[in-house]
């Protein structure tokens, strides 16, 4: 396992895409957290949701990092590296509301 993510350049400033996850609300479905992918700005639900929007967005793009898009919550996931970690000098963490 990767001691850092590596793919840190493809972070941009991102707008969300959704107040919720974006697929669940065209769906009707429900989530349990949401996370913000971090070179889109795509919304989705995490792994413990029924169906693991944020995981399959990286897989149909390959956009590897995401944060946490909850109130609170500053980390970040690097899929690439399978890496959860905090950026020291980022902004305040995005969040629902």
């Amino acid at each position: 396992m990767a001691q850092a993510c590596t793919p840190l350049d493809e972070v941009r400033d991102v707008i969300p895409s959704a107040d919720g996850c974006q697929d669940c609300l065209a769906t009707g479905d429900r989530w349990v957290h949401l996370r913000i992918c971090m070179t889109c700005g795509h919304v989705g639900c995490c792994d413990s949701s029924p169906n693991s929007h944020a995981t399959a967005h990286w897989r149909q793009t390959g956009h590897p990092v995401v944060r946490s898009f909850e109130p609170g919550e500053d980390w970040w996931w690097c899929y690439e590296d399978q890496l959860g970690f905090q950026v020291p000098d980022a902004p305040p963490a995005p969040s629902h509301r």
